[in-house]
């Protein structure tokens, strides 16, 4: 009979750079992730790109809303699995702004242009984005609140944010009878 060996627990060192592999990894793959700020009751989704150990965002000014991330704050950062679409690992982050034209700054944009897709000004969007919208950094700070294996147990499920977006209505019973007549001419 052979001896049975159990696997040792890995030491916090160990779990810790495993923690970050898991986070930096989830980030890089997935296009978006939830972030909601402190003071906050409800996450927003935001696109994002992976630079230099961090989260970067980049909002307002005619790109996606950052509301309640404020430099100096805290965010809860949750990252779905990019082939499963479910929650993957989450983390607590400290926001920080990026001084526009900065080195960082450059870094960033560079990054968040390769993810912006549909941009309507794609050759002069680093003025416009230097001018008019907010670079955020959010860097992982403690260790993972969610990760396979210690998930919580409840849905997450919650109200959509209000907003000027509506779904289609059904169209008026007596609309394509008068299409049909030619009563109504564009």
């Amino acid at each position: 009979m052979e001896p049975t060996t159990t696997a040792a627990a890995p030491s916090p060192a160990e779990q810790a750079l495993h923690d970050r592999a898991l986070l930096e990894e989830a980030a890089k793959k997935s296009g978006l992730l939830w972030v909601r700020a402190d003071g906050q009751s409800q996450a927003r989704a935001l696109w994002h790109a992976w630079h230099d150990g961090a989260v970067v965002v980049i909002g307002e000014g005619g790109e996606q809303p950052l509301h309640g991330l404020t430099p100096g704050a805290g965010a809860e950062i949750t990252v779905r699995s990019k082939d499963k679409w479910g929650r993957l690992t989450g983390w607590p982050a400290k926001v920080s702004e990026l001084t526009p034209r900065s080195e960082a700054w450059l870094g960033a944009v560079e990054e968040l242009k390769g993810k912006r897709l549909n941009a309507p000004d794609t050759d002069t969007i680093e003025e416009r984005w230097a001018r008019d919208c907010r670079v955020l950094r959010l860097e992982p700070v403690g260790p993972l609140t969610e990760q396979p294996g210690s998930m919580p147990d409840d849905s997450h499920n919650a109200v959509p944010m209000a907003s000027p977006a509506t779904t289609r209505r059904p169209i008026p019973a007596g609309l394509p009878k008068l299409v049909a007549k030619g009563k109504l001419r564009g």
